[in-house]
């Protein structure tokens, strides 16, 4: 699904990644994440594929609201067992959206 923003700006965090591992316990941790970011102040949406990479795209408001998810409590512990057990490797970018476009 595509995610519905705002008009520009606002910042997307783009966070891909190489697993090694996607048991179930990934993916009740990935629905656990998604609910708990999408209650954070400054949370605007999220559009995710799944593959042989993976890659999440999560669109907030400022560098404030993406500073306090990375330093979410329960978001660090996530963090922690994907270094730990479920990726191979990851890269998470920062970007400010300054245009978008959508069809339909």
């Amino acid at each position: 699904m595509i995610a519905t923003t705002p008009k520009p700006p606002y910042y997307a965090v783009i966070f891909t990644t190489i697993r090694k591992l996607a048991d179930d316990e990934y993916k009740q941790m990935a629905k656990q994440m998604l609910e708990l970011a999408q209650k954070q102040t400054g949370y605007l949406g999220e559009e995710s594929v799944a593959g042989e990479m993976g890659i999440t795209v999560s669109y907030w408001g400022s560098l404030t609201a993406i500073e306090n998810w990375k330093n979410n409590v329960l978001h660090k512990n996530a963090q922690n067992l994907g270094k730990e057990k479920w990726y191979e490797k990851y890269a998470l970018r920062v970007a400010r959206v300054e245009r978008d476009a959508f069809w339909a």
